[in-house]
């Protein structure tokens, strides 16, 4: 049918041009478009993958049909759209999904794990040895056909793509790029990569296959940048093979899963676990790609951290939809359930994207109990699926719902926990996460079965100082943030100034993180490498705070914009509009905004312009949509032609985008602003109120911190030299006096509570968190009965530091010799027997990470057996006033509540255990800091 056949005068036709132009207008309020059926859903209606999939729908409901999904995202115009809805045919009803059924059994359990594999292929091989027949890939091809595959057919079909990839010249440690859809294909070409000893580089596929081309130009730079040899795709990408090798030098071959399965047996390559086991390419741009190198130990660090942090195991279901190129969907849907030996039910994106129901369905339907998503899935699922689609759905196998990989919204994950509360969701499900490819996927995870924690702050405080002060119950426009957990075993995070000077509690700054599952860096990008790296802690370019060992994010400091689970960077797509006719050069600012309607970013084109016809207007918005759809492969969420100035700048001519999106955010954007002398007069004062705040603020942290120090020198002396002049009896008091003092003059005296519980006149053992290296220091000065604190060995080797804790009492020990620890808790027992009383730090140490850690028995056992009560202390404050690693002490307030004591209740092994168990309770419940045991 051609253009000329098409006849928009019909009432069908009419009613789909009315149904687009109501859509146009709500993503691109106060633009007028003329719709017609050979309009390009793209460049000239800006109709994305999510906004099509929002026009399927409103199609269905308006003319009772059910269209194939395929149809809308192959569609070029309205006319293939028209084509579409004649195909499908008009009918009364719209035909609904039939029933959800539980079909298919739970995994078994495994007594065992690969936890001495040391990498990915080493995982697969022992899977292979243990239970062959396990099944650990169910994938849906169609709404009711699956395909299930073991881990034995996993090896075995990689084995033959390994086999392929050999005979075609792969040498270890060269790339190897994967652009294939959601398919069975990819993890046979995945792991038959890594078994040829080459290094895969998952890249997203194509939308449309009509669009290849274009797509495959985008996908040049990163070809370029891994220095791909070959490429394993789709059939249809063969066509630009000889374009391509133009591009990508290294390219050798562009070939499909199918064309590389050979019979013959590839020979064992040997890898080990600092070996790169792939790259991932976190930039949605194609101008400075940036793969980041994850090797095999990165990788199972990151799984094995994981697992244990929300208890996986080879019970667990997984259904995901995320797709295989990127990194949640890749390692925390795929390798997680390899590893852990779950079951991974599988559907493609453009599945969820159609009908979102199916996700909910098929967790019911597989009694899944585990699944992950960015926030816009949640929000897609609150807005379209109807109560009739969930018929019999029982949702509450559902045990772990991770939301991140963009902006987590307060107001999704609310709405949607209400929502599906009447399906069986669980209301601790709900796990907002944080994580970045730099970091494996995973960083941070909440405590299992917790119901997300939303923190309302002071908006004008935070604005003006970065503190994020709570907000009382009368505050009117809080901000709010979500926490989004601790960080995983073995891992660790930090908030530091501008400055690399690390923030105390609730203090907004740069994120930075360290662990196993760190990067060594991006390939072959030495600049953006040096830019990640702050010594041994890594750069996440996120603004974020730490409340009682939770992380909150704030803010980006890098420009990202995440839309629909995509990364996409600004710079290109501002230097293509800026080249536009009628833009003003260097005047373009590309922004993210937030949408509590998609429940991810839109991306928003602010470009100056002096041009006033309607006509030219219009074709000039088309052209920066053509432009878009050219960089970053879709069109803009909205394009504003703003009057000269709007785009805001830096004293330097800098962008500032985070400006201009306030002013569009807020309405004011086509307001006319100051001229260029004016603006720049303003924005050099408004930089140097900024640098000198700024200084202000550091030289008074470096300030306070040599003032502390001043006193702690002229302190110390007098206090060690009591230590020898004084009688032992007089030197705890003259101990607590000189602490005091101290405390007082640098600010830092504790706010006392509890306190009735020391039994006055009577023994007792002291148990005290243990937070910073100021915590002796605090105890002395509020403590009014002399104790013997249990030291490190190394105090008693040198003279100054033995000389001092003799005089306290102190008893050494040395941990890290088992016989001697012994010897040691019976040395504790008899001195507590004696009279002598004894603080314990249960804790034996500190770090810089918030949180209760595991406890030892020694204080516990020591009171079992001797009969006398436990004292619980609670430290607050402390850790962030002098953190672990750092010698920079920062202002801030400290608390000590002395809780009530426990009396053990048998001498015996059980006793000591409900007495450690009892007090890790009474502490947990003062220190607020999270469980670290759990």
């Amino acid at each position: 049918m051609s253009d000329s056949d098409v006849k928009a005068s019909s009432g069908v036709d009419r009613g789909l041009i009315e149904l687009i132009e109501q859509l146009v207008a709500e993503l691109r309020p106060g633009v007028r478009v003329q719709v017609t059926p050979g309009c390009s859903l793209e460049a000239d209606l800006g109709l994305d993958s999510l906004s099509r999939m929002e026009l399927l729908h409103r199609i269905e409901d308006a003319f009772h049909v059910r269209l194939p999904e395929a149809a809308l995202i192959e569609a070029e115009t309205l006319n293939d759209l028209i084509r579409a809805l004649d195909a499908a045919g008009v009918q009364s009803e719209a035909v609904m999904p039939a029933q959800p059924s539980i079909s298919v059994a739970l995994p078994a359990p495994l007594q065992m794990l690969p936890t001495d594999a040391l990498t990915l292929v080493d995982v697969l091989d022992w899977h292979v040895a243990q239970h062959p027949d396990r099944p650990h890939i169910c994938f849906y091809r169609s709404d009711d056909e699956t395909e299930t595959i073991t881990y034995a057919q996993l090896k075995s079909r990689a084995l033959a793509v390994a086999s392929g990839l050999v005979k075609r010249g792969l040498a270890p440690g060269q790339t190897v790029a994967i652009m294939l859809p959601t398919c069975l294909e990819f993890f046979y070409s995945f792991y038959g990569t890594l078994i040829a000893g080459g290094v895969p580089v998952p890249i997203y596929p194509p939308a449309r296959l009509s669009q290849i081309e274009d797509h495959m130009r985008r996908q040049s730079a990163i070809l370029d940048s891994a220095q791909a040899t070959l490429l394993i795709t789709v059939p249809e990408a063969k066509l630009v093979a000889r374009f391509l090798r133009a591009k990508v030098p290294t390219l050798r071959e562009i070939v499909t899963a199918q064309e590389l399965e050979r019979t013959t047996p590839p020979p064992v390559i040997g890898l080990r676990a600092g070996d790169t086991a792939f790259l991932q390419y976190t930039s949605g741009s194609t101008g400075n790609p940036k793969g980041v190198i994850l090797t095999h130990a990165n990788l199972l660090a990151n799984l094995r951290a994981w697992g244990q942090a929300v208890e996986i195991s080879a019970t667990d279901v997984c259904v995901s939809w995320l797709p295989l190129y990127h990194d949640m969907g890749l390692i925390g849907a795929w390798l997680g359930n390899l590893y852990h030996g779950g079951l991974l039910v599988l559907m493609s994106p453009l599945d969820f994207l159609a009908r979102p129901e199916r996700w909910l369905q098929r967790i019911h339907r597989h009694r899944a109990t585990i699944t992950a998503a960015p926030n816009f899935a949640f929000e897609l699922c609150l807005r379209r699926i109807k109560d009739s689609d969930l018929a019999g759905v029982d949702l509450s196998s559902w045990r772990l719902c991770a939301n991140g990989a963009e902006p987590v919204s307060a107001d999704t994950i609310t709405r949607f926990a209400e929502r599906f509360a009447a399906y069986g969701f669980p209301a601790g499900t709900m796990a907002p996460v944080y994580g970045l490819a730099e970091c494996t996927v995973g960083v941070a995870v909440p405590p299992l079965n917790r119901k997300p924690i939303i923190d309302r702050v002071v908006r004008d405080t935070y604005s003006r100082t970065g503190r994020a002060v709570p907000a009382g119950p009368n505050e009117t426009h809080p901000l709010r943030f979500i926490a989004c957990g601790r960080p995983l075993p073995g891992h660790d995070i930090r908030i530091v100034d501008e400055h690399g000077a690390v923030l105390g509690e609730r203090m907004a700054g740069q994120l930075q993180f360290r662990g196993p599952s760190s990067t060594s860096g991006y390939f072959r990008n030495p600049q953006e490498t040096a830019k990640l790296f702050d010594g041994e802690w890594l750069n996440t370019g996120d603004v974020a705070y730490i409340a009682e060992g939770d992380l909150y994010l704030t803010s980006r400091v890098k420009d990202m914009i995440i839309r629909g689970g995509h990364n996409l960077y600004p710079y290109e797509l501002e230097e293509a509009v800026g080249n536009l006719p009628g833009v003003r050069k260097g005047c373009v600012a590309v922004v993210g905004v937030a949408s509590t309607e998609s429940g991810t970013e839109r991306l928003v084109v602010v470009a100056e312009s002096r041009e006033r016809d309607g006509a030219a207007r219009e074709e000039l918005i088309r052209k920066i949509n053509a432009a878009a759809v050219e960089i970053i492969g879709g069109p803009a969420d909205d394009v504003v032609l703003a009057p000269a100035y709007a785009v805001l700048k830096t004293s330097s001519g800098k962008i500032r985008r985070a400006a201009t999106r306030d002013n569009y955010v807020n309405g004011t954007i086509h307001t006319p602003q100051r001229g260029a002398a004016m603006q720049f007069i303003r924005l050099t004062l408004s930089s140097l109120y900024a640098q000198v705040a700024g200084a202000a603020r550091s030289a008074l942290r470096l300030a306070y911190a040599a003032y502390a120090y001043l006193w702690f020198g002229l302190l110390a002396p007098p206090a060690w030299l009591g230590s020898l002049l004084l009688p032992k009896a007089w030197y705890w008091p003259y101990c607590r006096f000189m602490a005091r003092l101290f405390l007082r003059l640098t600010g830092l005296s504790p706010q006392l509570s509890g306190g009735s519980g020391l039994p006055p006149g009577a023994n007792y053992v002291l148990a005290p968190n243990h937070t910073s290296y100021l915590d002796g220091l605090l105890l002395v000065a509020v403590l009014p009965d002399a104790v013997s604190f249990i030291a490190k060995r190394e105090f008693e080797r040198h003279f100054i530091s033995r000389q001092f804790f003799n005089k306290l009492g102190a008893v050494y020990v040395e941990r890290s010799d088992r016989r001697e620890a012994l010897d040691h808790s019976r040395q504790l027992t008899q001195l507590a027997g004696a009279g002598v009383r004894l603080a314990i730090f249960p804790e034996g140490t500190f770090t810089a990470v918030s949180g209760l850690k595991l406890f030892r028995m020694g204080a516990f056992v020591t009171c079992a057996e001797t009969a006398l009560p436990l004292v619980p202390v609670v430290i607050r404050g402390a850790r962030a006033v002098l953190r672990d690693g750092s010698w920079m002490p920062h202002h801030g307030p400290i608390s000590i509540h002395i809780c009530a004591a426990i009396t053990p209740e048998d001498s015996a092994w059980r006793g000591a255990i409900a007495l450690r168990d009892a007090a890790r309770v009474q502490m947990l419940r003062h220190c607020g800091e999270p469980d670290l045991a759990q």
